[in-house]
């Protein structure tokens, strides 16, 4: 075959095969947690245990969702019955079907006042703090390196216009038992996000809303652990999705939070309940830092709220407006599929070329089991940056970009989301306290394939 021809024939494979993949791209995903993924996000369910023998209820698990949440099997009465004694068979059930389905799984709930062994129940004061901080502990443990996000404390704020904590037996033992579980949960499980989770904050202005945003700022100002907040937003007629909502998510993602909303479900039916589903979605599309969806379960037959008709399809397992209305959401909105890093380990030293951004990292506050650093850029206004953390360290929190993580979890690559030319992140030690993040690259619009100019980071202060 003479070369010229032969070199002729590879072009055209290679444009036939460019082709194709860009057609493949445009096409707009036919599942939910594909088109989240797509997004850099997620869209789960509530799985019930004792629906997963169910063939209709278990395809739509698998086929639709990149996030389970264990509906009641991960509570303290299913997993410490009796003080101390713990069983994990069911809500093992659930994490091992979905990690075969390739979903990732939210905890739910590791201390609340409802749904405690009856052991618990009667407990109070030193007792019943000792007992908490026991099952936080063991069973965060347990489920190291599984979870993706824990509610660590679920609806300890009361409702109505006084803005208070819930009196509660945990309550009861003193106004920093979410401050303690926050911290016992960070102890057991370093790499999962922490959650607070409550119902009824969907409204900016409603009181219980601005008493859990103050609770969360005090935190993030006094390095207590929390990386996200869980909006349940269950809707109705009575309790309609507020024309304020997007902002709810946005305030609260201004903190250096993640956004989570952890319990979705709209009763209703036809383009009433689509619409609303759509204007949730994409509220929470437009803010960078709302980070996944999940729905209180699958089928309306499977709903607490089955008279409503609440969920995306029905009894027969059909596809509802909602369905397609959430699913059109999701493909419109929000950004393109992340880039992820490379999974090499880091260059030695700064490497030079003709891209055209710049990334410096600054020391931040460091606490003892944990550190901060942020990120500015300059040359570039849409830019990719890839910072290599050292193993066992491992990223807790980001904020004000959009970051994704190879397979090993240790190389970072955060896009620019519209929030600005820095981003930040708390890395936790976990027992290696010399070790700094790198920058490998910094990558802006229209920089070409050259490698990026790269600024070394430097240590920071100990204490």
């Amino acid at each position: 075959m003479r070369p010229q021809f032969l070199l002729g024939l590879i072009v055209v494979l290679l444009a036939a095969a460019t082709a194709v993949a860009v057609t493949t791209a445009a096409q707009a995903a036919t599942t939910l947690g594909a088109s989240a993924a797509e997004k850099g996000r997620y869209f789960g369910t509530a799985v019930a245990g004792g629906r997963l023998g169910d063939s209709t209820y278990a395809t739509l698990l698998a086929r639709e969702f990149n996030m389970c949440t264990a509906e009641n099997e991960m509570k303290w009465d299913a997993t410490e019955p009796s003080q101390n004694s713990f069983n994990y068979a069911s809500a093992d059930a659930i994490v091992n079907r979905c990690t075969q389905n390739g979903a990732r799984i939210r905890g739910h709930a590791l201390a609340w006042h409802s749904q405690q062994p009856g052991w618990a129940q009667n407990m109070s004061g030193t007792a019943l703090r000792n007992a908490m901080v026991n099952h936080i502990t063991k069973v965060a443990t347990y489920y190291r390196g599984k979870i993706h996000s824990w509610d660590v404390v679920n609806e300890a704020f009361a409702d109505g216009t006084s803005g208070a904590r819930r009196d509660s037996n945990l309550q009861r033992t003193g106004n920093d038992w979410i401050e303690v579980a926050f911290r016992t949960a960070r102890a057991a499980d370093p790499g999962a996000k922490l959650c607070y989770n409550d119902y009824n904050t969907d409204n900016w202005t409603d009181a219980k809303t601005q008493a859990v945003y103050r609770m969360v700022q005090d935190f993030k100002n006094r390095g207590v652990p929390i990386d996200c907040v869980g909006l349940q937003s269950h809707f109705n007629s009575q309790s309609p999705v507020p024309g304020n909502y997007q902002t709810t998510l946005s305030s609260f993602a201004a903190l250096g939070v993640d956004v989570q909303i952890t319990e979705l479900d709209i009763e209703g039916s036809g383009t009433a309940q689509a619409n609303n589903y759509r204007s949730v979605v994409t509220a929470c599309l437009n803010v960078a830092r709302c980070t996944g969806i999940t729905v209180w379960g699958i089928r309306d037959t499977d709903s607490w709220r089955a008279s409503g008709t609440p969920l995306l399809f029905d009894g027969s397992g059909n596809k509802k407006a909602a369905y397609n209305s959430t699913l059109d959401a999701l493909n419109a909105g929000g950004t393109t599929t992340p880039t992820t890093g490379p999974t090499t380990g880091p260059t030695t030293g700064p490497t030079s070329g003709s891209g055209t951004c710049t990334a410096t990292l600054t020391p931040g506050t460091v606490w003892g089991d944990r550190y901060n650093s942020s990120v500015t850029v300059s040359g570039a206004s849409t830019w990719t940056v890839v910072v290599v953390i050292t193993a066992p360290q491992k990223v807790s929190s980001t904020w004000s970009g959009t970051p994704t993580w190879d397979s090993s979890g240790n190389v970072m690559t955060v896009q620019s989301n519209g929030s600005g030319n820095s981003f930040g992140f708390t890395t936790m030690f976990n027992g290696n306290t010399s070790a700094r993040p790198q920058i490998r690259s910094c990558t802006g619009a229209g920089g070409g394939t050259t490698s990026p100019t790269v600024v070394p980071t430097t240590a920071p202060p100990s204490g």
